[in-house]
C-alpha cells in the first residue's frame, strides 16, 4: 500500500460505466439539490452497491467518480462513505477515516509505522474529488489534489467487517479429557533457552491452551527467574519481583497457607490483573498439594451456549476486587475494578476472565434490579467452573515449571502436609505476546 498520484491513463473527468444517480437531476457540482426538490428538503437517493440501489443513501454526482466496473469488486459511493464489496465481504468506509488511513510518504512514516498526517487538521466533512477502482485498488483523488490508494485486501482485512470475523488469539478450549487426549508435549529446559523453535514450540502451546511446562529445570529461584526472562520482562508487584514461599503466612493471603484454594485467577484487585503466572515447586516433604487447573473461557462458551443472557450480564456488570494487607511490613490496600468475563465489543471475542470469589469486595456497584440477576449468572458460571470433568490436577514437583495465562485459566489447589517450598513470579503479558509475534505466531 503505497500512496501516490496515480495515473490511471485516462481524465479523471472520462467515466465509464458511470453508477446511476436515481434521479439526482440537476444536481451541481458540489451537490446541492435540484429544482424539483427545493422547498422540501434533500430527497436522498438510491447508493448503487453491486449493482443495486439501495434506499436511504446519497449518491455522489457522477462528475465527481471516475468508475472503472471490476468484475472482482462492486463499489457504491454516498456523500459520507464509500461501500465496498470484495473477498465476499460488505465493507462502508467513512471518508473522514479513508484520508485518515492514507499510507502516503507524506502522510505515513513506513519506516516506523506511525501516522504523520495530522489528523486534526482533516476536515470532518471532507469528500473526494473523485474515486477510481480497478481490479486490485481503490483511488481516491481529494480536493487538494492529494491522492491515497489502497489495496483491496489491506481493506478487507483493516475494515471494521473484515475484523467482526476475525479471531485475535486462536485458541484451542478445554476440559480434563480434551487437554489430556490432545497429549500437548513439554518443551525441555535447553531448547527454550537456547533453540527458536523450542521457544516457539513451547509459546504455541502456551497460546492455544493457556498453559505450558518446560521440563528439567534446575530446582532454584536463579534458574526459574532465567527461564521467565526469556520470553518477558517480570512485572515487579507487591509481592515482589520474584517471589518465594512457604506456608508459613508469611503475607495475608491463603496460598501461604497449607489449605485448600479454590479455582481463582490472580490479582484480580489490580486495575490490569497480571497476564502469566510461573509456578516452580522447588521442595515438597509431604502429601498432598496437587495443582488445580481450569479452562476458564472453556466454562465461559458453556454458560453462553447453555445461558446467553447470563453470559452477556457477566460481561457487563463492573465489580470490585480488594485486596487489604496489614500483616508485619506489608502494608496494602488494592481495588481493582471490572466484569467477571471481558470481551472485545466488535467480535465479541472472551479476552479476560476475572474471577476470584476470595478477594470479590461488597457489591455497592450493581443496581437493586440487577443484582439477583447477577448471582443467577454467576451460580451458572460458577457450576461450569467446578464440573469435575473440567479440572485439570497436576502434580507440579521439582524441575518442571509451569505458566499459566492468568486471564484465561483459573487455578486451585488441594491442602497439602510437610513442608512445601514454591518460586516463581508474574510476568508482562505485552511482552510474552511480543514474543510470539516476533516469531511468527498469531497473538
Amino acid at each position: 500500500m503505497g500512496d501516490s498520484r496515480p495515473n490511471t491513463g485516462r481524465s479523471p473527468g472520462r467515466q465509464r460505466h458511470p453508477p446511476r444517480t436515481a434521479g439526482r437531476s440537476g444536481a451541481g457540482p458540489g451537490g446541492s439539490a435540484g429544482p424539483e426538490q427545493a422547498g422540501g428538503g434533500e430527497r436522498e437517493s438510491d447508493s448503487f452497491v453491486g449493482g443495486k440501489q439501495k434506499a436511504g443513501e446519497r449518491l455522489l454526482p457522477e462528475a465527481l467518480l471516475a468508475w472503472n466496473s471490476a468484475r472482482s469488486a462492486d463499489l457504491g459511493v454516498t456523500t459520507s462513505s464509500t461501500e465496498l464489496k470484495y473477498a465476499n465481504t460488505v465493507m462502508r468506509f467513512d471518508y473522514v477515516w479513508l484520508r485518515d488511513h492514507c499510507r502516503s510518504a507524506s502522510c505515513y512514516n513506513s519506516k516506523t509505522h506511525q501516522r504523520s498526517l495530522d489528523t486534526a487538521s482533516v476536515d470532518l466533512c471532507i469528500k473526494p474529488k473523485t474515486i477510481h477502482l480497478d481490479e486490485t485498488t481503490l483511488f481516491f483523488t481529494w480536493p487538494d489534489g492529494h491522492v491515497t490508494k489502497y489495496d483491496l485486501n489491506w481493506l478487507v482485512k483493516n475494515s471494521y467487517e473484515g475484523q467482526k470475523q476475525k479471531v485475535i488469539q486462536p485458541r484451542i478450549l478445554w476440559n480434563a479429557e480434551i487437554y489430556q487426549q490432545a497429549q500437548v508435549p513439554s518443551v525441555d529446559c535447553q531448547s527454550f533457552l537456547e533453540t527458536k523453535e523450542g521457544l516457539k514450540k513451547f509459546l504455541q502451546n502456551f497460546l492455544l491452551y493457556g498453559i505450558a511446562f518446560v521440563e528439567n529445570v534446575p530446582p532454584t529461584r536463579e534458574h526459574t527467574e532465567k527461564l521467565a526472562e526469556r520470553i518477558s520482562l517480570i512485572r515487579e508487584t507487591i509481592y515482589g519481583r520474584m517471589w518465594y514461599f512457604t506456608s508459613d503466612f508469611s503475607r495475608g493471603d491463603t496460598a501461604y497457607t497449607k489449605l485448600a484454594l479454590d479455582r481463582h485467577t490472580d490479582t484480580t484487585y489490580f486495575q490490569e490483573p497480571c497476564g502469566i503466572q510461573v509456578f516452580h515447586c522447588l521442595k515438597h516433604e509431604g502429601t498432598g498439594g496437587r495443582t488445580l487447573l481450569v479452562d476458564g473461557f472453556y466454562a465461559a462458551q458453556q454458560v453462553l451456549q447453555k445461558a446467553p443472557e447470563e453470559f452477556e450480564l457477566l460481561s457487563k456488570v463492573p465489580l470490585k476486587h480488594e485486596y487489604i494487607e496489614d500483616v508485619g511490613e506489608c502494608h496494602n490496600h488494592m481495588i481493582g475494578i471490572g466484569p467477571v468475563l471481558n470481551i472485545y465489543p466488535w467480535n465479541k471475542e472472551l479476552y479476560l476472565i476475572r474471577y476470584n470469589n476470595y478477594d470479590r469486595a461488597v457489591i455497592n456497584t450493581v443496581p437493586y434490579d440487577v443484582v439477583h440477576r447477577w448471582y443467577i449468572a454467576h451460580r451458572t458460571l460458577t457450576i461450569e467452573l467446578r464440573r469435575p470433568e473440567n479440572e485439570f490436577w497436576v502434580k507440579l514437583k521439582p524441575g518442571r515449571v509451569l505458566f499459566i495465562d492468568n486471564w484465561r485459566v483459573l487455578h486451585g489447589r488441594e491442602c497439602f502436609t510437610g513442608y512445601r517450598q514454591l518460586c516463581g513470579c508474574y510476568l508482562t503479558r505485552d511482552d510474552v505476546l511480543n514474543t510470539a509475534r516476533l516469531l511468527g505466531l498469531q497473538a
